[in-house]
């Protein structure tokens, strides 16, 4: 089923999210759901704040060949989709600027320094508990919407050169939204 995607301006955004306690099918409906959504967005990851929901969740689908070949080749032993419960980012390493976008934020893109590499701990859809590394656009991803789950959102680590330039565009997308920031 495809969910509504909140957008800029919406409260839920910036909402905290809370830790599941047990994967039940619901969420894994829920995550099913997101992924849906995502894909016809044509996103590559999508958290559950951004749906309108609080439980500490998201889902991530980096396609092949949107990354460089080594960090395509580090990334390549990790499954996808991914159905991260209660992820937390547990080691991070090096920095890099890149060009970053965010469904929630239509037709607003931008430059984000993140890690270059990020070990992450959660839960998946079996309740197992797993640990991924992940470099490049994964690792950027998994950076974004782990950020999501904690009310951050990627405008928050625009320089203030680079949030000046689009001001005017989260101004417009705002207001159009409920207006809180």
């Amino acid at each position: 089923m495809i969910l509504r995607i909140y957008k800029y301006g919406e409260q839920v955004l910036r909402e905290k999210s809370k830790p599941v306690d047990v994967v039940t099918d619901e969420l894994r409906a829920l995550a099913d759901d997101m992924l849906e959504t995502m894909y016809k967005a044509k996103g590559v990851g999508l958290a559950a704040e951004q749906v309108g929901r609080l439980e500490r969740m998201c889902v991530i689908d980096v396609p092949a060949g949107c990354d460089e070949k080594d960090d395509e080749a580090f990334n390549a032993p990790i499954k996808m989709p991914l159905r991260l419960f209660n992820p937390e980012i547990i080691a991070q390493e090096g920095s890099k600027l890149d060009k970053e976008g965010c469904l929630s934020f239509p037709g607003v893109g931008g430059s984000i320094s993140r890690a270059a590499q990020v070990t992450c701990q959660y839960v998946d859809a079996d309740n197992r508990p797993q640990i991924i590394t992940a470099r490049g656009f994964l690792a950027r991803a998994l950076q974004h919407e782990i950020d999501h789950l904690h009310g951050i959102l990627y405008v928050d680590h625009m320089s203030a050169v680079e949030r000046l330039s689009v001001a005017p565009r989260l101004k417009k997308l705002a207001k159009a939204n409920g207006g809180a920031r």
